[in-house]
C-alpha cells in the first residue's frame, strides 16, 4: 500500500496565523473610561503633626483679704455669674465684704488730705517765687503733697483688694461653690479663666525639618470633632536643640480661635506650609501607579490606553505634583484605570 504525503504550503499557515491575530485584535473589547483634562492647579509643602491645644491665657484668682464672699451679677444675663461666662477686663465677678477692714482704710479721710497737701504746696511756690518764703518751707510743702498722694495710692490698692477682678477679657472656666455672705479666708482660690481666642499648640517636629521650618510661617489646624472648620495659625518659637533620644526638635504654634470653636485641651491635627506652588500640574495622588520602573498615570491616546512614566514633587492629602510626563490638556484617565494596560482599547464615558 502506497502512503501518499501531503505538502501543505508555508505561506498558507502564515496567512492563517496573521488573519487570527488581526482578527483578536478587532475584537478586543474597549474598556469603558473616565477621563478629564490636565490643567495647572496650586500645591503646597507642608509638615503635618498633633498635639493637644492650650489657652493662651490662664489665671487663678485669689482673695486677698478675708471677708464676706458676695458672688456678682454678671450685667450680660442678670444672673449671678457662673461656668461659661464671658468676663471683661478689670470687671469684678467676686467681692469680698469687711466693715473693719474698709475703715482702717481711711480712704475719705486719705483724699482730704491730699486735697490740703496740693493746696499747701501750691501757696507755698508762689510764695517762694515772690520771696515769701525759703527754699526749706517748699520742700516741706512738696515732701507732705508727696506722702499725701503714697498714702491716698495706698487706700486705693487697699481697696481694690476687696474685689476679685479679671485680669484680662477671657471666660470662666472654674468656679468652686462659696455660700453667699459666708467667711472665706485670705488667699483662697475662688474663681479661674482661660483667654482661648487665641490658643498655643507645643509639637516636635522630626529634625531634618530643622532649617526648613522658619518663624512666622503660616499653619491650619483641625479637629475631627469640626470636620468642617480649619483654623489658621503662626509658627511663634522654634528651639535650635534636637532631642538626641528622639532625634526630634521642638515648636510653639498659635492658633487664631476668635470664634471659639477649639477648647482647651482638644487634640488637633496641624500642617505646617513649608512652601507653596502656583501654577504647576497637580492630580489626584491615587491616580499615580507603581512599578519597578517608577511611576506611572495613563492618558488615552488615540483610542488607546497611553501608560507615561511620570515624576513627582510637592503631595498634600490629596493631590501630587507631576513634575514631567504631563502636559496640559492631556486626557488623563480618572476612573477605569485599575485594569488597563498600556496600549490597552478604552471608552470615553462620561
Amino acid at each position: 500500500m502506497k502512503i501518499i504525503k501531503l505538502a501543505i504550503p508555508v505561506f498558507l499557515i502564515a496567512i492563517t496565523s496573521c488573519s487570527n491575530q488581526n482578527s483578536d485584535t478587532q475584537t478586543q473589547v474597549a474598556s469603558p473610561v473616565s477621563v478629564t483634562d490636565v490643567k495647572y492647579g496650586s500645591i503646597e509643602k507642608t509638615i503635618s503633626t498633633t498635639g493637644t491645644v492650650s489657652a493662651v491665657k490662664e489665671a487663678t484668682l485669689s482673695t486677698k483679704i478675708s471677708g464676706d464672699y458676695i458672688l456678682k451679677t454678671n450685667p450680660g444675663t442678670g444672673h449671678l455669674f457662673s461656668l461659661g461666662d464671658p468676663v471683661n477686663e478689670n470687671q469684678t465677678i467676686i467681692a469680698v465684704e469687711d466693715a473693719e477692714y474698709l475703715n482702717g482704710i481711711g480712704l475719705e479721710a486719705k483724699k482730704l488730705n491730699l486735697d490740703i497737701s496740693n493746696q499747701e504746696y501750691k501757696q507755698q511756690k508762689s510764695l517762694f517765687e515772690k520771696g515769701g518764703v525759703t527754699q526749706s518751707d517748699l520742700s516741706k510743702a512738696e515732701v507732705s503733697k508727696v506722702n499725701a498722694n503714697n498714702s491716698y495710692e495706698l487706700a486705693q490698692i487697699q481697696l481694690s483688694d476687696m474685689s476679685v477682678k479679671a485680669p484680662f477679657r477671657g471666660v470662666i472656666t472654674s468656679l468652686p461653690y462659696h455660700t453667699q455672705n459666708t467667711r472665706v479666708s485670705n488667699g483662697a482660690s475662688v474663681v479661674t479663666m482661660m483667654d482661648y481666642s487665641k490658643l498655643l499648640l507645643e509639637v516636635s517636629l522630626p529634625e531634618k525639618y530643622i532649617n526648613e521650618i522658619e518663624k512666622n510661617m503660616k499653619i491650619r489646624a483641625m479637629n475631627y470633632t469640626l470636620p468642617e472648620d480649619t483654623l489658621t495659625g503662626t509658627v511663634t518659637e522654634i528651639s535650635p536643640a534636637i532631642s538626641s533620644s528622639t532625634r526630634t526638635f521642638t515648636a510653639k504654634l498659635r492658633i487664631n480661635n476668635n470664634k471659639m470653636k477649639l477648647r482647651p485641651g482638644m487634640f488637633v491635627r496641624t500642617d505646617i506650609i513649608l512652601d507653596h506652588k502656583d501654577s504647576v500640574i497637580v492630580i489626584p495622588k491615587e491616580l499615580v501607579n507603581s512599578s519597578n520602573n517608577g511611576k506611572y498615570v495613563f492618558v488615552v491616546n488615540k483610542g488607546t490606553a497611553d501608560s507615561r512614566h511620570v515624576r513627582t514633587g510637592y503631595q498634600d492629602n490629596d493631590n501630587i505634583e507631576i513634575i514631567s510626563g504631563l502636559k496640559i490638556n492631556d486626557q488623563l484617565i480618572i476612573k477605569g484605570y485599575e485594569t488597563l494596560r498600556n496600549r490597552s482599547k478604552v471608552k470615553i464615558i462620561k
